[in-house]
């Protein structure tokens, strides 16, 4: 089943309350056919419904970071639950795409040109994932999940220059400094197929932070802030550290938009 709407916000309205996997994938389709051949309808007409009403699905369970199990990529099953974690990861990347474009209007057409393509990659890289774990015997809810990057979305409903922040250039971001060890092992392992489906996730991922910068960059322009002051405030008073897992790919985070005053405070701030 899948969204009949030609219009992005009905779409993405739809996949942000459906709350059942295979209907959020077919509307994201949905949604790139039409977006390819431009027919995609972005006419605002109804205001976006509470985020506290946003359904996911019944599976995985979801639990707080603290209570997911660390296990080893020298296993398969250790192999079958970090790919679990990406899947659920990709997959709540959906819903902070179309969440964006959904809740925050009145912005540049581009604006929402820009996050459906997001969408749209995102769901690729969900399904590509998801595939994967077919491969190995298990599917998406088999494991648990955590919650916490959805918790920022809720966290940042009200304030786009947060969201922007918060999901692409801090969470998501953080993608660019852990993902290319993760692909060094995988090859170590000799585990091509895991490396080659990382390293296109990465490559994907690095436009997603840079449309994240300039959507940043943009706001603040609009509200007359400086974007590097703004951007080390913000995430210093709502993070108690850097995201853990290595060091800042500085060659990554440049493609993607930050400067070097922000990998800079970065840098500081992971040294307090």
């Amino acid at each position: 089943m899948k969204v009949d709407s030609e219009n992005i916000f009905a779409v993405a309205e739809y996949c942000l309350h459906s709350g059942d996997v295979e209907s959020i994938l077919a509307s994201t389709q949905h949604a790139r056919v039409l977006f390819e051949n431009g027919r995609l309808d972005f006419v605002d007409k109804t205001a976006p419904r509470s985020v506290d009403e946003t359904q996911f699905p019944e599976r995985p369970l979801l639990v707080s970071p603290r209570q997911m199990p660390q296990r080893s990529l020298n296993t398969e099953l250790g192999v079958q639950a970090f790919f679990h974690a990406v899947a659920h990861i990709e997959f709540v990347a959906i819903y902070l795409a179309w969440d964006l474009l959904y809740r925050f209007r009145g912005l540049p057409l581009q604006f929402y040109q820009d996050w459906v393509s997001v969408a749209i990659e995102e769901a690729e890289h969900f399904t590509m994932i998801r595939e994967h774990l077919v491969a190995m015997g298990v599917d998406y809810g088999d494991y648990p999940a955590h919650k916490s990057l959805w918790t920022v979305a809720v966290d940042t409903a009200d304030d786009l220059l947060m969201r922007l922040a918060f999901v692409p250039r801090y969470l998501e971001a953080r993608g660019l400094d852990v993902t290319p060890p993760m692909i060094k092992k995988f090859n170590h392992l000799g585990d091509a197929t895991s490396a080659a489906i990382l390293q296109r996730i990465l490559d994907d991922e690095v436009r997603h932070v840079e449309l994240g910068s300039y959507w940043f960059k943009y706001v603040c322009r609009e509200r007359g802030l400086n974007f590097e002051e703004s951007y080390l405030q913000f995430i210093k008073e709502r993070f108690s550290g850097p995201a853990k897992g290595g060091v800042l790919n500085k060659e990554l985070r440049y493609k993607a938009g930050f400067s070097s005053v922000e990998l800079a405070g970065l840098e500081h701030w992971a040294d307090d």
